[in-house]
């Protein structure tokens, strides 16, 4: 496929992700997203964050693997995650599990800085080729499941990959004020959750509806 083709392709991809917006708004309560979030996935070439011999389905509202028994996330639950996270050009956002970096490349053009950790070291390899020209977005490779307290506390954190549980050194890390968007739970009954803290510290939880994703690897039991 030519430029142009993906072009067409990435605004094609767009408009699929809107109307599957109003289609799941029974259950996440969004009829529309955040045009600033679509805006950014009209923008960023989710062709390059796909292994070579995938591009020509990298526009496809679906799930795709990207190596090491990974995904890339379907486009439109890379949006809701995206858009519930509510970003702010401010914003310090800790992302969990890089992927080959479509969803940092994503947050890049929405927030002051993204601070990406990823732990398996061929998926982190890649990433930091693919997003060498996004100069907010800063890389680790290792354990994430624990945050990074080097870089803490965050605005905002995002999880790629589900925990059973939300992990307790990930609400430490976030701001009061925070949002986590995390799906958890065990692989046949996991939820994608937003997680929010208000100013005195507490945080509340609150489920958006089914999902199905890798599990976070490097917890206490893995």
């Amino acid at each position: 496929m030519h430029d142009d083709e993906f072009d067409e392709a990435r605004q094609l991809m767009v408009a699929e992700i809107a109307a599957e917006t109003i289609f799941s708004s029974g259950e996440t309560g969004k009829a529309a997203l955040d045009p600033r979030v679509l805006e950014a996935l009209g923008r960023v070439p989710r062709h390059e964050f796909v292994p070579v011999e995938l591009r020509p389905y990298a526009y496809v509202n679906s799930p795709l693997p990207i190596g090491c028994d990974k995904t890339i996330s379907q486009p439109f639950i890379c949006a809701l995650m995206t858009d519930l996270l509510e970003p702010q050009a401010g914003d310090r956002v800790l992302e969990i599990g890089t992927g080959l970096g479509y969803q940092a490349a994503i947050l890049a053009g929405l927030v002051r800085t993204v601070y990406s950790v990823e732990i398996i070291e061929p998926l982190a390899q890649q990433a930091k080729r693919r997003l060498a020209r996004y100069e907010n977005v800063v890389l680790g490779t290792g354990n994430g499941y624990h945050g990074w307290s080097e870089h803490a506390p965050f605005d905002k954190v995002i999880v790629t990959a589900a925990p059973d549980l939300i992990p307790p050194m990930l609400i430490q890390q976030l701001k009061p004020g925070g949002r986590m968007v995390i799906p958890a739970g065990l692989a046949e009954t996991q939820k994608l959750m937003l997680l929010e803290k208000d100013a005195g510290g507490h945080a509340k939880t609150k489920e958006i509806l089914r999902v199905r994703f890798s599990l976070l690897e490097g917890g206490d039991g893995a």
